[in-house]
């Protein structure tokens, strides 16, 4: 009866892992089972080395990277200088929701800013994200549509409805919808954010559903923590 509302957690790294050479990552909160965002999707040769050297077995080339995106050189990346670095491949800025739920899942320190250590697992992600990414992208518009979402979601494990695929595009549209046409795809940052929301409350539901039959009983405040819990 899960299918009714996708498949179990431990089924997401070895469907995303067909889709990558690299094995999936490991597991951080919420989601960093998926993997794939962004190095082609914005333009690594921008990162050109800044002075300093790197840090004692640091990876030289992930260090010039990380020196660059810290223009404030703090030693650590705000959301403001990772939403800077980060653009789609229509070159439009990473949506903020976006960056902040990436800062929230490898902030791992609480700080509010990313160190290199941190910084280097965020890479990786944003590295498995882009593989899956473009492999979703059939006909190479640079964006999700219709089917190819479908088939994404369908291959992490989750059967939704038309009813739920459609508002999903159109929430995560990337401009706003055209009522006599199909919504606009979804780009690469908001395709990644809708992924881990789905994720994420599945999971949620997953677990207020005990019998796993695929209906639950909650009150008001259950209902609230599962949706605000979403990032």
């Amino acid at each position: 009866m899960s299918l009714r509302y996708g498949a179990p957690p431990q089924r997401y790294p070895s469907q995303a892992s067909q889709y990558r050479p690299s094995a999936a990552p490991q597991a951080r909160p919420p989601s960093s089972q998926y993997g794939a965002a962004a190095p082609g999707y914005y333009s690594q040769g921008a990162y050109a080395a800044p002075g300093g050297g790197a840090p004692p077995g640091a990876d030289p080339q992930l260090w010039q990277w990380f020196s660059a995106v810290d223009t404030d050189r703090s030693g650590a990346i705000s959301v403001t200088e990772l939403q800077a670095a980060l653009v789609n491949g229509n070159w439009t800025k990473f949506d903020l929701d976006t960056v902040k739920m990436l800062m929230s899942i490898f902030d791992t320190d609480r700080s509010g800013t990313i160190g290199f250590n941190e910084f280097a697992g965020l890479w990786k992600y944003i590295q498995d994200w882009q593989n899956v990414f473009r492999h979703f992208d059939r006909d190479r518009s640079g964006s999700i549509e219709g089917a190819e979402l479908s088939e994404a979601l369908r291959s992490f494990g989750y059967n939704l409805s038309p009813t739920l695929l459609a508002l999903l595009e159109q929430k995560y549209a990337s401009g706003p919808s055209d009522r006599y046409g199909p919504p606009p795809g979804i780009t690469f940052d908001r395709f990644v954010r809708a992924c881990v929301v789905v994720k994420t409350l599945t999971e949620a539901f997953q677990r207020v559903d005990t019998d796993r039959d695929g209906w639950v009983q909650m009150n008001y405040e259950q209902f609230m923590k599962i949706i605000l819990s979403a990032p």
